[in-house]
């Protein structure tokens, strides 16, 4: 019975189960040597190929709720920042006094300030999210970008 195989999805990656490349061993029966072991597979651009690990729903439910949790975040700096700004765009329009002035610099470093704040919540965020699935070399990576960061900005404020 010959069926044609349709491409399997796990998770976001589609999986085709057709064997498109035959490797054949060298036979060596007659000379005592054993056969040698085949050659990992190769991907068309020469690397080799890992096997995928089919997701199971749990996680992609959890991976799915970390990336809603940072583009909420995301969004949310950006919209925190963007109506500060406006805000302070709108004090303009009044009467210049000290008060004013005094309201329109507290807004507009309250809005960069939620600008540049922004990516680092998403860092630790995205870090958070990557240690509970249990990725933890980039879990890693994440908090040593935020101890680089935070050293930089502690020698900054010294200098």
């Amino acid at each position: 019975m010959t069926t044609s195989a349709a491409p399997v999805v796990t998770g976001a990656v589609p999986v085709d189960f057709k064997n498109t490349a035959r490797v054949e061993l060298p036979r060596a029966a007659h000379s005592g040597r054993t056969e040698l072991a085949p050659p990992p597979p190769r991907a068309v651009s020469g690397a080799s190929v890992v096997p995928e690990v089919a997701s199971t729903p749990a996680r992609v439910a959890r991976a799915e709720a970390g990336e809603r949790w940072i583009s909420r975040l995301l969004r949310g700096g950006a919209m925190c920042s963007g109506g500060l700004f406006l805000a302070s765009l709108a004090l303009e329009s009044l009467p210049q006094t000290e008060s004013v002035h005094v309201a329109i610099d507290v807004l507009r470093k309250g809005a960069a300030s939620a600008l540049l704040v922004t990516p680092v919540v998403r860092l630790v965020v995205a870090g958070t999210t990557l240690g509970i699935r249990g990725e933890w070399k980039y879990a890693l990576y994440a908090a040593g970008v935020l101890g680089l960061l935070a050293l930089a900005v502690g020698a900054g404020l010294h200098a």
